[in-house]
């Protein structure tokens, strides 16, 4: 256990599973496995027939796997989670899970290129398997488009002249490693606020090559389908795009975040909300990367 604490502590553990209310013969999904901490927390509640299905698309994740006939580790992307279900023979569920925060792992492993504080090879790719790195982003997509990721996804001031730096940079020479990404970068974030500045503009880059937030939309649209009435939606949330995200889904019931009212006024929406909850300040302490958490829960209250 201590190896997997190391690789992954969970936010809000308790709280989180707390939340999903797990009752006997449930089926439970875990739809970010990462270091195993929430899927191994919820396997200890599960009763009499009940089943996990835990999801990770890294490869590095699925080591840590446990071996119990009520667990299956599914390899994929959770914007296939319908596909999936349906492959296993699962039509409904009773509670899903979502911790959507990346792994300390991640950030700790010298080789992948999620942090700015190793130089690595600028790789950012949950799924080691395909798809284009960071390096490929930086030295191929056009000034404009970088400008758009920046400042969605990193919510920079600076968008447009850091994807300017970046154009000229690469025209000379063609990104690889971390340290030419600082090395465009760091004019553009002052001293007082560095690390924070940086921060955001690697988080962008990582949005955008894993696709993160289309990701989460399309998992939260057939979580809604896959939920019995009565089943639970937990999420937790890192940054405002994400939250927000899942907070207007969630009143709401659709990803454009759009309210309909009855004769009455009243929210019309296939979920009953909870208020949020935050870390506590113990936890924060322990545990810095909690810092920013938000767990949110809803409750599937009629077929849709």
């Amino acid at each position: 256990m201590s190896e997997q604490l190391i690789y992954h502590t969970p936010v809000m553990l308790h709280e989180s599973i707390d939340g999903m209310q797990i009752g006997k013969n449930d089926i439970c999904v875990d739809v970010t496995f990462g270091g195993g901490g929430h899927t191994r927390a919820i396997m200890e509640r599960l009763k009499g027939d009940a089943h996990l299905y835990s999801f990770d698309q890294d490869e590095d994740a699925e080591a840590n796997a446990p071996k119990d006939p009520r667990f299956t580790f599914v390899r994929g992307n959770f914007r296939f989670l319908r596909n999936f279900m349906r492959y296993y023979g699962v039509e409904q569920i009773d509670t899903l899970l979502a911790d959507l925060g990346v792994s300390g792992h991640h950030f700790d492993d010298e080789t992948r290129g999620f942090s700015f504080r190793f130089d690595a090879s600028l790789d950012m790719r949950m799924n080691k398997r395909g798809g284009r790195t960071a390096a490929d982003l930086l030295n191929n997509a056009s000034e404009e488009e970088l400008a758009k990721i920046f400042r969605l996804y990193g919510e920079l001031n600076c968008s447009r002249k850091l994807a300017s730096a970046i154009v000229k940079r690469r025209a000379e020479k063609p990104y690889s490693r971390v340290n030419d990404l600082i090395e465009t970068a760091k004019p553009f974030c002052p001293p007082q606020r560095e690390k924070k500045e940086m921060a955001k503009i690697f988080q962008a880059l990582r949005i955008e090559i894993n696709q993160e937030i289309e990701s989460l939309k399309e998992m939260l649209t057939q979580a809604k389908e896959l939920l019995k009435p009565g089943g639970r939606l937990v999420v937790i949330t890192y940054h405002s795009i994400e939250d927000r995200i899942v907070k207007n889904f969630m009143k709401s019931g659709n990803i454009e975040g759009i309210i309909e009212k009855d004769f009455f006024g009243r929210i019309i929406s296939p979920f009953e909300t909870k208020k949020v909850i935050t870390p506590t300040a113990e936890e924060m302490e322990k545990n810095p990367r909690s810092r920013s958490a938000k767990l949110r829960i809803a409750i599937k209250t009629e077929e849709q």
